[in-house]
């Protein structure tokens, strides 16, 4: 049985630091332009070689509307023909990459972000999943994991009937919040009504998932209001839900900028708001999986954990860690074997390189030997809650209290604090450190400094 979740002000306010979320280690803010096209066919050579199973994810750029909150990689437009030039680029991307590939080498999951990825029309997505198909092993009988990240504004019954037929199996919706005064602070309209019709779709068309995307932390919201849309959601029933922290950075992201920061709530405020979600989520019977994650027991992400066998990549939380990931459209990551790759962030400079036949791979990073080792301590804390010394000696080869000599003195001030407990063999997470587990992983992050912190938002 998973260990129950405790809310602790009082460690939350000692702890609560900026960090990262840890889809990766190192974080992407180590990316450097060192890494070329070529680096990246010589991973995807070698994944051929060792016939590993591959992880797709496709980025869909466009959206219809602006999100005031969004930090995502993305195209405001109207204009829908100008998908046709991105998805002909995206398919000459496949074409380059499929063929340093195996036909053996099984696609068990595959996932379309965005942007919106239903800005596509009804043919369109059908000619994307085909060039997929044409270009990789991808399941034919409902087997693998194939999600799509949905705007319930961009989609009806008719799409997520499309949806199904093609392939995909898992959905999230993303709703943020639902009183009609942050809506519009977001400048994101949206009913309940409307989320409620794609998710009836979902269910009655046996999508085996559904996710629901929350954020709180947005101006206007108070707890009282937020709890009651922690409440409409939880009435939907979904598989799963992601409560986010909106973090305001305005220097980064343009469209924060019409945000009146006075609208914004208090950090007291925003920390009732997630206690109240943590208590509501936990009451209606969903699990903590971990980063703001929460899943009903019968799900294959509450299994996993259960099991020991829940993974984290650029994706989240998965199942499927274990394969290279692919990543494919503009700004999209790769991770395959050590290497981790992205595709330039620039929409005009991605589809340039492109159409002159040469991946628009920009940046990456090499992962060496002590960036493995505090991958693998990372991931182990991150997707467990405890960590064995003596998996990781056995594995790498080295002494842990030798190689992490630095950080027992933060790792015996944390077990004095009742965040863990420290024995000789291992760490445990207790109920009070779980929500803080992105502080644990920081004292084995070897590039964390106060500059880089300022690069990510709080845990909580």
């Amino acid at each position: 049985m998973l260990p129950t979740l405790r809310w602790d002000a009082d460690l939350i306010r000692r702890y609560d630091h900026a960090g990262p979320r840890y889809t990766s280690y190192p974080t992407a803010v180590q990316f450097h332009d060192g890494v070329k096209p070529l680096d990246f066919l010589h991973a995807v050579d070698a994944s051929r070689a060792a016939n590993r199973a591959l992880s797709l994810y496709v980025h869909i750029p466009f959206c219809a509307n602006i999100c005031y909150y969004c930090g995502c990689n993305k195209v405001i437009t109207k204009d829908r023909s100008r998908a046709r030039e991105y998805l002909a680029c995206l398919e000459r991307e496949m074409e380059l990459v499929s063929a340093h590939l195996g036909p053996d080498q099984l696609v068990e999951q595959l996932h379309f972000g965005g942007g919106t990825p239903t800005f596509l029309s009804h043919q369109e997505l059908g000619e994307l999943m085909a060039a997929l198909r044409r270009n990789f092993n991808l399941h034919d009988d409902d087997i693998a994991d194939y999600s799509i990240e949905i705007d319930p504004r961009e989609a009806d019954w008719a799409t997520m009937g499309l949806l199904r037929e093609l392939g995909f199996n898992r959905v999230s919706f993303g709703v943020q919040d639902l009183d009609p005064e942050v809506q519009r602070a977001v400048n994101r309209l949206q009913s309940l009504e409307q989320t409620q019709t794609v998710m009836d779709a979902a269910r009655t068309l046996a999508y085996r998932s559904i996710n629901i995307d929350l954020i709180y932390g947005l101006p206007k919201q108070t707890p009282e209001r937020f709890a009651r849309t922690v409440e409409a959601i939880i009435e939907l029933k979904p598989d799963r839900l992601s409560v986010f922290n909106y973090a305001h950075l305005p220097e980064r992201f343009m469209p924060q900028r019409r945000i009146n920061s006075a609208d914004l709530p208090a950090p007291a405020q925003k920390l009732e708001m997630f206690e109240n979600s943590v208590r509501q989520l936990m009451d209606a019977g969903y699990r903590y999986i971990g980063m703001d994650h929460f899943a009903l027991p019968d799900d294959s992400l509450s299994v996993a954990q259960e099991n020991g066998e829940l993974q984290r990549n650029f994706q989240g939380y998965t199942t499927h860690g274990h394969c290279d990931l692919i990543g494919l459209g503009v700004s999209s990551i790769s991770q395959v074997g050590d290497l981790y790759s992205q595709n330039s962030a620039d929409l005009k400079a991605y589809q340039q390189a492109l159409q002159q036949d040469q991946l628009a791979t920009q940046r990456g990073l090499v992962c060496h030997t002590d960036d493995v080792i505090r991958r693998a301590v990372i991931s182990q804390l991150i997707c467990h809650f405890s960590l064995s010394f003596n998996d990781i000696e056995q594995r790498f080869g080295i002494d842990f209290h030798e190689y992490f000599a630095g950080c027992l003195p933060m790792l015996e001030q944390m077990a004095r604090d009742g965040l863990i407990i420290l024995t000789p063999g291992g760490i445990r997470v207790l109920a009070a450190g779980r929500l803080l587990v992105r502080s644990i992983c920081m004292l084995f992050d070897a590039y964390q400094s106060e500059l880089s912190q300022q690069r990510f938002s709080r845990i909580i």
